[in-house]
């Protein structure tokens, strides 16, 4: 019996402007927020290009300065064509990523998970290929940090309040059976910062905090 090919992965990341992103984190000041918009989106897509299972990153934005950051770090960038629609956003991106690479699965990544590790990536897309539709629920168990889809699959992103059960209901199977905590840690506090933190944090969203008061 032929061994199938290995399935491999687009990894999708909407990452909204630093002016409008992230308001939950004005306590820490404008700059700093700004700073942790855009640090938090280079640890994210770094790590994403980091796993072995992972062929091309995909980003929809229109930040244009931090497009030309992230195109420089190995991503494809496209400009965000649906202003706050996070979901509209990633359809966007998903219509794109399957006329350019139709062969590979889609990934949808929330672009705040500064603690986000490759090799836990690389477990959870693994996982992720035994089901044609899954997802990764947040720590707090309410939302979403990830949604995965095989090719041929529509990707179908519930983003949002309540969208674990939102993806669970649609009939995506959760993906909770892999360890990956630097998976699930996205940040929308400071609360959610400090917790990050105590996980690791990637470079960029470290040189931001160093010397902070959070």
């Amino acid at each position: 019996m032929p061994i199938p090919p290995l399935i491999r992965f687009c990894v999708l990341v909407p990452v909204k402007a630093a002016a409008r992103a992230k308001s939950r984190l004005a306590p820490l000041g404008d700059e700093t927020r700004r700073a942790l918009v855009e640090a938090f989106a280079m640890d994210t897509v770094t790590a994403a290009l980091a796993s072995p299972l992972v062929e091309q990153v995909l980003v929809v934005t229109d930040d244009h300065l931090l497009a030309a950051q992230l195109h420089g770090a190995g991503a494809h960038v496209v400009p965000d064509g649906v202003l706050d629609d996070l979901n509209g956003s990633l359809e966007q991106g998903a219509a794109e990523a399957r006329r350019r690479w139709p062969h590979l699965a889609l990934a949808a990544l929330c672009a705040d998970l500064p603690s986000l590790r490759a090799d836990d990536l690389t477990r959870v897309l693994a996982s992720a290929t035994e089901h044609e539709w899954s997802f990764v629920p947040d720590q707090q168990g309410d939302g979403t940090t990830m949604v995965c889809a095989l090719p041929g699959t529509d990707l179908g992103p519930s983003f949002g309040p309540g969208s674990r059960d939102a993806h669970a209901a649609d009939g995506a199977h959760e993906l909770l059976a892999v360890e990956a905590d630097t998976l699930r840690r996205d940040v929308d506090t400071p609360d959610d910062l400090r917790e990050a933190l105590r996980l690791g944090v990637g470079p960029c969203t470290t040189a931001v905090v160093s010397g902070r008061r959070l």
